[in-house]
C-alpha cells in the first residue's frame, strides 16, 4: 500500500491529505506549528469567507496572469463544490450581500472541528512541531523536529502546502524558498499582496483621522484607468488599506517598481460624474465656508475634505476646481507594509516548474498546492477557494501517482 506525505497543514495541505485519505491512501501530515489549520481559524475572524458567488469569468479574472492556470484547478473543484464540501461537515453556507460565501455559523471553529474529526475517522496522522528543511541527496523529505534532532522520511508521493510569507507567527514563513532554490526549482520572489500602503501624510492628518474610513471610493492607478477598485478604505497613521487598495495592488506595486513611487487616485464620488459635481457645487450660498459648502452640496464627510486639503495644500475655490478634484484626489504611494503585515503573498513557485497536475518536473512523484504557488487573488474568498482548489487537484493526482483513484 502507497504512503503519502503532506507538509504543511493549512488547507490547502489538509484538503490534499482528505482527498488522499479517501481514496484509500494512507496518509501523514506534517506541520511545523503546534496544531494545524491556524489560518483557517485567523481567516474565521472576520466570518471565514471561504469563496464568492459571482459568475465563473469574473471569479477567475481575480486571478490575474495566473488565471489562466487557476481556471482548470477551479473546474476540477470550484465555489459549488466547496460550498457541497462544507454542508458535508454539517456547516451549510450563505451569500451574504456582497456576493461573498460564508458559513452558517460565521465563524472558523465549528467547520475546523468537523474537518478535523473527518480526518481522523479517515486515519489522516497528523504530526505536529516538525519543520520540513528540504531534501537528502536520495530525494527524502528532511524534518527538524521539536526536540531540534533531524530526521528523513520516504514518502512515495509527496505534497507540498507551506503557504506564502505573510503569517510567520502562524507557520508560513517562506523557510522552504531556499531548499527549493537549492533544487534549482526557479521561485518569483515573496512579496506582500493585500497588504496596506505607505502615504507620507502630514502629522495633523495622521493624527486626526487614522482608523477613519473613506467611504464608498474608488480608487485607480494613474496611468491605469481600466483598473478601478471600489469600496470602502481606511486611512492608517501610515497610509492607506482595506479592499479596494488590495484589489488593485499589483498595480501598485507595478508602479512602484517602475518609478519608486505610485500616483494613486481616490475618487470620492465614484457615483456622481465631475459635471454632476460641479452642477451641485455651482451653487454655493454666499459667505459659505469651503467645508460647509462641500458638505451640504455633495456630503464631503471631514475626512474627504482633509483629504482634498491633503493633497492639495488648500481646499479649491471654485466648482469646477473642486469636481476636478473630488473625482481624483492624488496620493503619493511611496511603498507596500511589510510582507508580515500582509494577509497574503504574491510570488512562489513559478508555473513552468509545474504540470497540470501540479506535480514538480525537477521532483516526480511531489505535488505542490497552496499559496507557495505563484499566483495572487484579492481578499472576498478567492484566496481560500484557490488554496482549497489547488489542494484537491494535488491529492487526487497523487493519488493516481499511486495507483489510487480519489473519490472526491
Amino acid at each position: 500500500m502507497g504512503t503519502a506525505h503532506v507538509v504543511g497543514g493549512g488547507p490547502a495541505g489538509l484538503m490534499a491529505a482528505e482527498v488522499l485519505a479517501r481514496a484509500g491512501v494512507a496518509v501523514t501530515v506534517h506541520d511545523r506549528m503546534p496544531s494545524v489549520g491556524r489560518k483557517l481559524l485567523v481567516a474565521g475572524n472576520g466570518g471565514l469567507n471561504l469563496t464568492h458567488s459571482e459568475d465563473r469569468a469574473r471569479f477567475v479574472a481575480r486571478y490575474g496572469a495566473s488565471a489562466g492556470r487557476i481556471a482548470p484547478v477551479l473546474d476540477v473543484f470550484g465555489p459549488d463544490d466547496l460550498r457541497a464540501w462544507c454542508e458535508g461537515l454539517g456547516e451549510p453556507t450563505f451569500v451574504g450581500s456582497s456576493g461573498r460565501v460564508f458559513p452558517q455559523a460565521f465563524r472558523a471553529i465549528p467547520l475546523y472541528r468537523a474537518w478535523l474529526a473527518r480526518l481522523a475517522d479517515l486515519g489522516v496522522s497528523i504530526e505536529t512541531r516538525q519543520r520540513w528543511t528540504g531534501w537528502s541527496p536520495d530525494g527524502a523529505l528532511r524534518f527538524t523536529g521539536a526536540d531540534g534532532v533531524p530526521f528523513e522520511v520516504t514518502a512515495d508521493a509527496t505534497v507540498i502546502a507551506l503557504g506564502g510569507a505573510s503569517w510567520p507567527r502562524l507557520g508560513s514563513d517562506g523557510g522552504w524558498v531556499e531548499p527549493f532554490t537549492a533544487r534549482g526549482i526557479a521561485v518569483t520572489p515573496l512579496r506582500p499582496a493585500n497588504v496596506g500602503v505607505r502615504v507620507g501624510w502630514g502629522e495633523r492628518f495622521a493624527e486626526r483621522f487614522a482608523g477613519t474610513p473613506l467611504k464608498n471610493v474608488a480608487l485607480t492607478v494613474h496611468g491605469h484607468p481600466g483598473r478601478v477598485a471600489r469600496g470602502d478604505a481606511m486611512v492608517t497613521a501610515g497610509g492607506v488599506e482595506g479592499g479596494p487598495v488590495y484589489a488593485i495592488g499589483a498595480t501598485i506595486r507595478q508602479a512602484l517598481d517602475a518609478d519608486g513611487r505610485c500616483d494613486l487616485r481616490v475618487d470620492l464620488r465614484p457615483d456622481l460624474t465631475a459635471a454632476q459635481l460641479e452642477d451641485r457645487l455651482a451653487r454655493r450660498r454666499p459667505k459659505e465656508s469651503a467645508s460647509t459648502w462641500l458638505r451640504r452640496a455633495v456630503g464631503l464627510d471631514p475626512v474627504g475634505t482633509a483629504l482634498l486639503w491633503e493633497a492639495a495644500g488648500a481646499l479649491p475655490a471654485t466648482a469646477a476646481e473642486a469636481a476636478a478634484l473630488i473625482k481624483a484626489v492624488p496620493v503619493e504611494v511611496t511603498g507596500t507594509m511589510p510582507i508580515d503585515r500582509a494577509i497574503s503573498t504574491a510570488g512562489g513557485v513559478a508555473w513552468s516548474e509545474v504540470d497540470d497536475d501540479l506535480m514538480l518536473r525537477a521532483v516526480p512523484g511531489t505535488f505542490l498546492a497552496g499559496e507557495m504557488l505563484d499566483w495572487e487573488a484579492p481578499t472576498g474568498g478567492y484566496l481560500l477557494q484557490a488554496s482549497f482548489s489547488t489542494g484537491v487537484v494535488a491529492g487526487r493526482a497523487a493519488a493516481r501517482q499511486l495507483g489510487f483513484q480519489a473519490r472526491t
